[in-house]
């Protein structure tokens, strides 16, 4: 079995994956839904920037969150806080990192809506928190919540980022990603691979869940549509 730090390291990653996970739901489904039925001036523009981690460096967006978060970055000077280093800022550059995973999932099971039904809640009147509840929800959620699982799993495994923003300070900052790296480093190769083999399987069941939840949201609409 892995050590206690292990241990320590993966309770830590899965509070900053589960805050993470929390928030990008609460941001992400507004988002998603004006991406997928709103018009603008300068759309494209915008679906770039939020889907920008999807192919710059990790290092890089790092690297401008520290110096966003840090002590002489735009953060301090709007609150007062300095989040580099600490769990809040793992937080942070998380969601940035994860926004476009949660966000493309979230969009493609709005866009799957059958528009015709939200013009007739609407023609009846029905108010729109009755329309989410009775509705949008009931059909959508599968596809939500498996943008979540693996926006969730997406943070969990992070390195980059959360390095360059948080380090590796044990019990404080070090993600379980970063604890692997540093047995590797330290030549402590059994170690990291009974660490490896525990994130493996974890990783593994959470694309099982989100793969089954896929498959029976099909196999709903193939028999309803």
């Amino acid at each position: 079995m892995p050590e206690e730090a292990f241990w320590v390291a993966l309770e830590l990653s899965l509070r900053v994956a589960l805050v993470t996970s929390f928030l990008l739901v609460l941001l992400g489904l507004p988002l998603g839904w004006t991406l997928a039925f709103k018009r603008f001036p300068g759309k494209p523009v915008v679906e770039a920037v939020f889907l920008l981690p999807l192919v710059l460096p990790p290092t890089v967006l790092g690297f401008y969150v520290l110096l966003f978060l840090g002590p002489d970055g735009p953060w301090l000077r709007l609150t007062g806080l300095s989040w580099a280093f600490r769990f809040e800022g793992l937080v942070f550059a998380s969601v940035l990192f994860s926004l476009p995973f949660a966000l493309t999932a979230y969009r493609e099971a709005f866009l799957s809506l059958d528009r015709n039904l939200l013009e007739v809640a609407r023609t009846l009147g029905a108010p729109w928190w009755k329309v989410w509840l009775k509705v949008i929800f009931p059909l959508v959620w599968p596809g939500l919540l498996s943008g979540t699982l693996l926006a969730f799993a997406h943070t969990l495994g992070e390195f980059g980022v959360v390095l360059m923003v948080g380090g590796s300070i044990p019990g404080k900052t070090q993600m379980v990603s970063i604890y692997l790296y540093d047995l590797v480093q330290a030549l402590r190769f059994q170690d990291a691979a009974r660490a490896a083999l525990v994130l493996l399987f974890l990783s593994l069941a959470i694309l099982v869940v989100v793969r089954v939840l896929e498959g029976r949201w099909r196999a709903w609409k193939s028999t309803t549509g």
